[in-house]
């Protein structure tokens, strides 16, 4: 589990002005909600908020959000983070309340292991359909990736969600019969009209004859 901590701060304005203002002095608004309570307009610091990001070794990192000069403090879990489409900056932040002993339901990246055997000596052409899943654990339990062996697939063979083997206290919360890869033959393009294949050039022998 990766968790990390950082200061937040209540927004006494809320709405797109307030939004802006926050923007204005390095912060980056946000939102705190979930755990049946009322939601929450934050801010955060955004040079400590990309500091804490370069660090993390997750896609769903477990943030531990300390409230300034109240003491409160809630582990939490970023749910969306919005980014200006032009400069790319960072806008805006969804935290989702948690609590450390209750599953939660997060989508993890899926990484390929090994070369496949139908890809060294059957010649085959593999195909990552499904780069990521839904799956369901404890906070503290959340991988930083999935991890599947493809080494011992063969052409004419794929592997579904419902078959790979997730870490102990993960279960998927994704469709079982989801192909997260495959493995086919290498396809060939019709040259020829109507769908034949062209006729292979003939060299003759001897000298030919220029125009």
């Amino acid at each position: 589990m990766s968790e990390m901590t950082i200061q937040v701060e209540k927004r006494e304005r809320t709405g797109k002005g307030g939004s802006r203002e926050s923007r204005r002095k390095g912060m980056i608004p946000g939102v705190v909600y979930g755990a049946g309570k009322d939601s929450v307009a934050i801010q955060l610091d955004r040079k400590s908020f990309l500091e804490l990001m370069k660090k993390s070794d997750s896609e769903n990192p477990i943030f531990l959000l300390k409230l300034s000069d109240s003491g409160q403090e809630r582990h939490a879990i970023l749910r969306d983070l919005q980014k200006d489409p032009v400069s790319r900056m960072i806008i805006h932040l969804d935290f989702q309340r948690i609590e450390m002993n209750q599953k939660v339901h997060v989508t993890v990246p899926v990484e390929l292991q090994g070369t496949a055997v139908g890809v060294k000596t059957e010649g085959g052409l593999l195909e990552f359909i499904t780069r990521e899943l839904k799956i369901e654990c404890l906070p503290g339990d959340i991988p930083a990736h999935i991890e599947i062996d493809i080494t011992g697939l063969h052409v004419g063979q794929h592997i579904e969600a419902g078959a790979i083997k997730l870490p102990e206290g993960v279960t998927l919360f994704d469709d079982a019969e989801k192909v997260i890869v495959t493995l086919g033959h290498v396809r060939t393009e019709d040259t020829g009209a109507e769908g034949d294949r062209a006729e292979p050039e003939v060299i003759k022998r001897g000298k030919t004859e220029e125009a």
